[in-house]
Protein backbone atom coordinates (compact mmCIF):
# COMPACT_ATOMS: atom_id res chain seq x y z
CA UNK A 1 0.00 0.00 0.00
CA UNK A 2 0.97 3.20 -0.98
CA UNK A 3 0.51 5.96 1.99
CA UNK A 4 1.06 10.11 0.87
CA UNK A 5 1.29 13.13 3.89
CA UNK A 6 1.77 16.72 2.84
CA UNK A 7 2.86 18.10 5.98
CA UNK A 8 5.28 20.69 7.27
CA UNK A 9 8.88 19.92 6.52
CA UNK A 10 10.14 16.99 8.45
CA UNK A 11 13.66 18.13 9.64
CA UNK A 12 11.97 20.57 11.52
CA UNK A 13 9.72 18.95 13.89
CA UNK A 14 10.21 17.48 17.12
CA UNK A 15 9.15 13.45 17.45
CA UNK A 16 8.18 13.31 20.77
CA UNK A 17 5.31 15.53 20.64
CA UNK A 18 4.59 15.18 17.21
CA UNK A 19 1.16 13.17 15.83
CA UNK A 20 2.11 12.86 12.23
CA UNK A 21 5.53 11.47 12.89
CA UNK A 22 3.27 9.13 15.40
CA UNK A 23 1.14 8.17 12.40
CA UNK A 24 3.90 7.53 10.14
CA UNK A 25 5.44 4.85 12.25
CA UNK A 26 2.66 2.98 12.85
CA UNK A 27 2.14 3.13 9.22
CA UNK A 28 5.30 1.86 8.42
CA UNK A 29 5.04 -0.60 11.12
CA UNK A 30 2.14 -1.76 9.32
CA UNK A 31 4.00 -2.22 5.85
CA UNK A 32 2.86 0.96 3.80
CA UNK A 33 5.30 2.83 1.52
CA UNK A 34 5.11 6.08 2.60
CA UNK A 35 5.59 9.15 0.04
CA UNK A 36 6.50 12.73 1.35
CA UNK A 37 5.37 16.54 0.16
CA UNK A 38 5.49 19.59 1.50
CA UNK A 39 3.53 22.02 0.17
CA UNK A 40 5.82 23.40 -2.72
CA UNK A 41 5.61 19.55 -3.98
CA UNK A 42 1.90 19.66 -5.40
CA UNK A 43 0.68 21.46 -8.26
CA UNK A 44 -2.69 21.31 -11.08
CA UNK A 45 -1.54 20.74 -14.85
CA UNK A 46 -4.37 19.35 -17.24
CA UNK A 47 -6.83 18.45 -14.39
CA UNK A 48 -5.06 16.39 -12.74
CA UNK A 49 -3.26 16.50 -9.47
CA UNK A 50 0.92 15.68 -9.59
CA UNK A 51 3.07 15.25 -6.77
CA UNK A 52 7.15 15.07 -6.33
CA UNK A 53 7.09 12.92 -4.01
CA UNK A 54 9.93 11.32 -1.60
CA UNK A 55 9.78 7.81 -0.44
CA UNK A 56 10.79 7.90 3.24
CA UNK A 57 11.97 6.07 6.02
CA UNK A 58 11.50 7.21 9.56
CA UNK A 59 12.68 5.49 13.28
CA UNK A 60 12.12 6.67 16.99
CA UNK A 61 15.25 8.42 17.08
CA UNK A 62 15.33 11.65 18.06
CA UNK A 63 19.09 12.73 16.73
CA UNK A 64 18.07 10.73 13.10
CA UNK A 65 14.71 10.13 12.78
CA UNK A 66 14.28 10.01 8.83
CA UNK A 67 16.00 9.20 5.26
CA UNK A 68 14.63 9.48 1.87
CA UNK A 69 15.53 6.62 -0.32
CA UNK A 70 14.33 8.50 -3.37
CA UNK A 71 12.48 10.84 -5.61
CA UNK A 72 9.67 10.34 -8.16
CA UNK A 73 6.54 12.56 -9.74
CA UNK A 74 3.37 11.04 -10.48
CA UNK A 75 -0.39 12.19 -10.19
CA UNK A 76 -1.59 11.76 -6.55
CA UNK A 77 -4.08 9.31 -7.49
CA UNK A 78 -1.83 6.59 -8.18
CA UNK A 79 -0.92 6.43 -4.08
CA UNK A 80 -3.77 4.20 -2.46
CA UNK A 81 -4.78 6.78 0.76
CA UNK A 82 -3.27 10.56 1.66
CA UNK A 83 -2.97 12.34 4.67
CA UNK A 84 -3.41 15.92 4.61
CA UNK A 85 -1.40 16.77 7.87
CA UNK A 86 0.10 20.63 7.03
CA UNK A 87 -0.49 22.50 9.86
CA UNK A 88 -2.05 26.21 10.19
CA UNK A 89 -2.07 29.05 9.09
CA UNK A 90 -5.11 28.45 7.93
CA UNK A 91 -5.13 30.80 4.79
CA UNK A 92 -5.87 31.03 1.26
CA UNK A 93 -2.76 28.99 0.50
CA UNK A 94 -3.65 25.97 3.02
CA UNK A 95 -7.51 26.32 1.02
CA UNK A 96 -5.80 26.37 -2.34
CA UNK A 97 -3.88 22.72 -1.23
CA UNK A 98 -7.33 21.25 -0.64
CA UNK A 99 -8.51 22.31 -3.54
CA UNK A 100 -5.66 20.08 -5.48
CA UNK A 101 -6.00 17.65 -2.83
CA UNK A 102 -10.27 17.63 -3.97
CA UNK A 103 -9.46 16.98 -7.49
CA UNK A 104 -7.35 14.02 -6.71
CA UNK A 105 -10.03 12.57 -3.93
CA UNK A 106 -12.53 13.04 -7.25
CA UNK A 107 -10.48 11.32 -9.30
CA UNK A 108 -10.08 7.82 -6.95
CA UNK A 109 -7.63 9.35 -4.09
CA UNK A 110 -8.52 8.69 -0.13
CA UNK A 111 -7.87 11.47 1.25
CA UNK A 112 -7.68 11.63 5.08
CA UNK A 113 -9.28 14.28 5.95
CA UNK A 114 -10.94 15.30 3.46
CA UNK A 115 -10.30 18.33 1.68
CA UNK A 116 -13.74 20.13 1.63
CA UNK A 117 -14.38 19.15 5.53
CA UNK A 118 -11.12 20.83 6.40
CA UNK A 119 -12.61 24.27 4.41
CA UNK A 120 -15.21 23.56 6.09
CA UNK A 121 -14.42 22.80 9.65
CA UNK A 122 -12.29 25.94 10.49
CA UNK A 123 -10.83 24.56 13.82
CA UNK A 124 -11.64 27.59 16.28
CA UNK A 125 -15.08 28.61 14.17
CA UNK A 126 -16.19 25.46 14.09
CA UNK A 127 -17.29 25.26 17.66
CA UNK A 128 -19.75 28.32 17.23
CA UNK A 129 -21.93 25.17 15.77
CA UNK A 130 -21.84 23.66 19.18
CA UNK A 131 -22.79 27.07 21.52
CA UNK A 132 -24.31 24.63 24.49
CA UNK A 133 -20.86 23.16 25.00
CA UNK A 134 -18.81 26.65 25.00
CA UNK A 135 -18.47 29.56 27.19
CA UNK A 136 -20.01 32.95 26.02
CA UNK A 137 -18.29 33.78 22.56
CA UNK A 138 -17.96 36.70 19.98
CA UNK A 139 -16.61 36.60 16.45
CA UNK A 140 -16.21 39.92 15.07
CA UNK A 141 -13.70 42.28 13.31
CA UNK A 142 -15.27 44.95 15.16
CA UNK A 143 -13.40 46.50 18.14
CA UNK A 144 -16.59 48.31 19.77
CA UNK A 145 -18.80 44.91 19.84
CA UNK A 146 -15.32 43.37 21.39
CA UNK A 147 -14.34 46.12 24.25
CA UNK A 148 -18.28 45.54 24.56
CA UNK A 149 -17.70 41.93 25.61
CA UNK A 150 -14.96 42.63 27.46
CA UNK A 151 -17.22 45.05 29.83
CA UNK A 152 -19.66 42.27 29.96
CA UNK A 153 -17.53 38.94 30.49
CA UNK A 154 -14.58 41.21 32.84
CA UNK A 155 -11.90 38.41 31.29
CA UNK A 156 -11.71 36.90 28.14
CA UNK A 157 -9.34 35.03 25.58
CA UNK A 158 -9.08 36.61 22.32
CA UNK A 159 -7.60 34.50 19.56
CA UNK A 160 -6.93 34.44 15.76
CA UNK A 161 -8.76 32.06 13.62
CA UNK A 162 -6.56 30.61 11.23
CA UNK A 163 -3.18 30.30 14.01
CA UNK A 164 -2.23 27.13 16.30
CA UNK A 165 -0.06 26.15 19.05
CA UNK A 166 -0.82 29.12 21.09
CA UNK A 167 0.05 31.72 19.08
CA UNK A 168 -1.32 35.62 19.41
CA UNK A 169 -3.79 34.54 21.97
CA UNK A 170 -4.24 37.16 24.73
CA UNK A 171 -6.17 37.47 28.02
CA UNK A 172 -8.03 41.05 28.37
CA UNK A 173 -9.30 42.14 31.56
CA UNK A 174 -12.07 44.39 31.91
CA UNK A 175 -10.13 48.16 32.58
CA UNK A 176 -6.82 46.98 30.63
CA UNK A 177 -5.02 50.10 29.85
CA UNK A 178 -3.99 48.12 26.29
CA UNK A 179 -7.05 47.48 25.40
CA UNK A 180 -7.20 49.10 22.16
CA UNK A 181 -3.84 48.30 21.00
CA UNK A 182 -4.51 44.93 21.74
CA UNK A 183 -7.96 44.84 19.93
CA UNK A 184 -6.50 46.81 17.17
CA UNK A 185 -3.57 44.43 16.42
CA UNK A 186 -5.39 41.44 16.95
CA UNK A 187 -8.34 42.44 14.04
CA UNK A 188 -5.38 44.54 12.01
CA UNK A 189 -7.65 47.91 12.38
CA UNK A 190 -11.03 45.93 11.96
CA UNK A 191 -10.23 44.25 9.20
CA UNK A 192 -9.26 40.23 10.25
CA UNK A 193 -12.21 38.18 12.00
CA UNK A 194 -11.18 37.21 15.60
CA UNK A 195 -12.71 35.05 18.41
CA UNK A 196 -12.90 36.03 22.20
CA UNK A 197 -14.67 33.99 24.90
CA UNK A 198 -15.07 34.28 28.44
CA UNK A 199 -11.86 33.19 30.05
CA UNK A 200 -12.21 30.01 32.13
CA UNK A 201 -10.22 29.73 35.23
CA UNK A 202 -10.26 26.05 35.14
CA UNK A 203 -7.65 25.96 32.12
CA UNK A 204 -5.23 26.04 35.03
CA UNK A 205 -6.11 22.42 35.68
CA UNK A 206 -5.38 21.82 31.40
CA UNK A 207 -7.57 21.09 28.39
CA UNK A 208 -8.16 17.95 26.57
CA UNK A 209 -7.77 16.70 23.06
CA UNK A 210 -10.51 14.07 22.40
CA UNK A 211 -10.08 11.52 19.30
CA UNK A 212 -13.11 10.53 18.00
CA UNK A 213 -13.32 7.52 15.44
CA UNK A 214 -17.00 7.33 13.49
CA UNK A 215 -18.39 9.94 16.01
CA UNK A 216 -17.19 7.35 18.96
CA UNK A 217 -14.95 9.18 21.59
CA UNK A 218 -11.59 6.91 22.76
CA UNK A 219 -12.34 6.83 26.30
CA UNK A 220 -8.90 8.64 27.20
CA UNK A 221 -7.96 12.67 26.61
CA UNK A 222 -4.70 13.80 25.86
CA UNK A 223 -4.83 16.71 29.36
CA UNK A 224 -2.49 19.75 28.11
CA UNK A 225 -1.41 21.48 31.35
CA UNK A 226 -0.40 25.07 31.27
CA UNK A 227 2.85 25.58 33.22
CA UNK A 228 4.47 28.59 35.27
CA UNK A 229 2.52 31.58 34.69
CA UNK A 230 1.56 30.77 31.33
CA UNK A 231 -2.12 30.18 30.82
CA UNK A 232 -1.40 28.32 27.58
CA UNK A 233 -1.56 24.48 27.88
CA UNK A 234 -0.42 24.12 24.17
CA UNK A 235 2.17 21.69 23.70
CA UNK A 236 3.76 24.67 21.36
CA UNK A 237 3.75 26.93 23.80
CA UNK A 238 5.19 24.61 26.56
CA UNK A 239 2.08 22.92 28.10
CA UNK A 240 2.66 19.38 29.66
CA UNK A 241 0.97 16.27 28.63
CA UNK A 242 -0.71 13.55 30.48
CA UNK A 243 -3.90 10.74 29.92
CA UNK A 244 -7.28 11.73 31.29
CA UNK A 245 -9.94 9.30 31.57
CA UNK A 246 -13.04 11.07 30.03
CA UNK A 247 -15.53 12.70 32.51
CA UNK A 248 -19.24 12.80 32.31
CA UNK A 249 -19.18 16.19 30.89
CA UNK A 250 -16.23 14.93 28.02
CA UNK A 251 -18.67 12.24 26.97
CA UNK A 252 -21.55 14.67 27.17
CA UNK A 253 -19.60 16.99 24.61
CA UNK A 254 -18.90 14.06 22.88
CA UNK A 255 -22.56 13.02 22.52
CA UNK A 256 -23.07 16.81 20.71
CA UNK A 257 -20.50 17.05 18.29
CA UNK A 258 -20.07 13.66 17.38
CA UNK A 259 -22.86 13.16 14.83
CA UNK A 260 -21.72 16.34 12.99
CA UNK A 261 -18.21 15.41 13.06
Amino acid sequence: MKLGILMDPIAEITIEKDTSFALLLEAQQRGFEIYYMEPQDVWLQDGISWGRMRLLNVEDDPDDWFTFKKELTQPLVDLDLFLMRKDPPFDMQYIYLTYLLEQAESQGLTVINKPASLRDANEKLFTAWFPQCCPNTIVTRRIDLLKEFVASEEQVVVKPLGAMGGESIFIVNDGEPNTNVILETMTRHESELVMAQRYIAEISEGDKRILMIHGEPVPYALARIPQGDDFRGNIAAGGKTEGRELTDRDLWICEQVGPTL
